[in-house]
């Protein structure tokens, strides 16, 4: 069976285009969520300053490379030197870095904490001409092919079109299959005046290059419009997709300007029994926010200057790595890491016909407020106590409920079921009164 997403929008077809400030954490990242924890999911890298853009298109298109095409709605014309293949590689790094993270601590010695309280008391191939008589029909469609390019492992045609209709018409005699539904979207393109790039499979150039997997298309271009187009991947989908959108810019967070952008929950304690079933638990809590917000909503899932991160699900991206995803403002691409210059944003967003009627437009803020979807693990301390810690044991039934609490509002699980996962509390008495005066 075939599956394609690459990036956000194809089956058959691809449409392109108050929590603090951070402080310093003393635990240790255990566990992440990284986009392989959702079906139908989509990773596209923005690379954005001013009305330069450079997007990265993910694909894990898995089955016969000849049934592989894609139509992408770009909002200018495209150059053969605008357009080049990327490596699956830094999509990964990226999605490992930002991903949502789970972190543990561990709780010191009461009565050590107790002494020190009180101390402290006291003291590229050419293009090659096209048949007359083919280019009179494509021209009574109304469809004028602008541009011919093989990249990679990909023929790659620039189109114009006069009407949907003509371009829909062209799309299918040249085997690109078109779901029920794109002409409407298309319209909606064509109107806007946007070209669309065209790619196709060479099977002899990717047999010679030998690559096995199809690797992510990169499209620089200049446009005043921010965005990216959902609608056209939406025609046939079925059920609700997820798209990671990575945003790279220099002055800060990036949001949606025609959704709600918001932040997920984060620095939340939760039950120790989560390590072991944090995939379940955070696809159960995006599931409830995403029904909260009824399902209108993008998330901010991470949020931070790439020149550093704490606790680090993966190491900071280095600049070569940035300069290959597009990031032009970088002065050079030697193997250092130190992204100051660079702001990262990772949103997430689950959509479908219904709930994202718009494309996606975007925004580049000033705010460079430091954020991460971070869930905390905090274990007792485990050792033997030989003061009298009666704070610290009231402390952690105390904690012990709040992260029930937590977790049944984050994931909406039944609080019955969360309490039996927890087990018995290991501090508590249930001796009889009587069985307490002398023991």
């Amino acid at each position: 069976m075939r599956r394609s997403s690459i990036s956000v929008l194809a089956l058959c077809l691809f449409a392109l285009v108050h929590a603090p400030r951070a402080r310093a954490f003393c635990g240790f990242y255990v566990a992440k969520a990284d986009t392989k924890l959702f079906n139908r999911s989509s990773q596209v890298a923005l690379v954005r300053d001013g009305d330069r853009t450079v997007l990265t298109m993910g694909s894990d298109f898995q089955g016969d490379p000849k049934e592989f095409a894609v139509v992408i709605p770009v909002p200018t014309a495209i150059q053969k030197e605008q357009i080049h293949i990327g490596d699956q590689k830094l999509l990964e790094h990226l999605d490992a870095y930002s991903s949502p993270r789970l972190v543990e601590y561990r709780d010191p010695d009461p009565c050590r904490r107790l002494d020190e309280m009180r101390k402290m008391s006291v003291g590229g191939v050419a293009a090659q001409a096209m048949p007359a008589s083919a280019k009179a029909k494509d021209e009574a469609l109304g469809v004028r092919i602008e541009a011919r390019y093989t990249v990679g492992e990909y023929d790659i045609l620039i189109l114009s079109a006069k009407d949907s209709s003509g371009l829909t018409t062209w799309l299918r005699q040249n085997e690109y299959r078109i779901p029920a539904g794109a002409a409407d979207v298309l319209d909606a393109y064509v109107r806007q005046n946007m070209r669309f790039f065209v790619a196709k499979v060479n099977l002899k150039e990717k047999a010679r290059l030998g690559f096995t997997s199809l690797r992510p298309i990169q499209v620089a271009y200049e446009s005043p419009k921010f965005m990216l187009p959902l609608r056209l991947g939406m025609a046939n989908a079925n059920g609700p997709q997820e798209l990671f959108v990575y945003a790279l810019t220099r002055k800060g967070r990036v949001e949606t300007t025609n959704y709600r952008t918001v932040r997920l929950p984060s620095d939340q304690d939760v039950p120790l029994f989560v390590k072991d079933r944090f995939a379940d638990f955070y696809r159960a809590l995006f599931d409830t926010q995403v029904k909260r917000e009824g399902m209108q909503t993008v998330f901010t899932e991470y949020a931070w200057d790439m020149g550093w991160c704490d606790p680090c699900a993966a190491e900071p991206l280095t600049r070569a790595e940035l300069r290959g995803l597009g990031v032009f403002w970088l002065a050079d691409a030697d193997g250092s890491s130190g992204g100051a210059e660079v702001f990262l944003t990772r949103l997430h967003v689950r959509y479908d016909a219904a709930h994202f009627p718009e494309d996606l437009s975007f925004q580049e803020t000033a705010d460079r407020q430091n954020f991460q979807a971070r869930y905390v693990l905090h274990h007792p301390y485990a050792g033997a106590i030989s003061c009298d810690a009666a704070g610290y044991r009231s402390s952690l039934r105390t904690r012990r409920d709040q992260e029930a609490k937590n977790l049944v509002r984050l994931t909406g699980w039944n609080p019955v079921l969360v309490r039996s996962a927890m087990g018995p509390d290991p501090d508590s008495d249930d001796r009889r009164w009587y069985e307490k005066i002398w023991n």
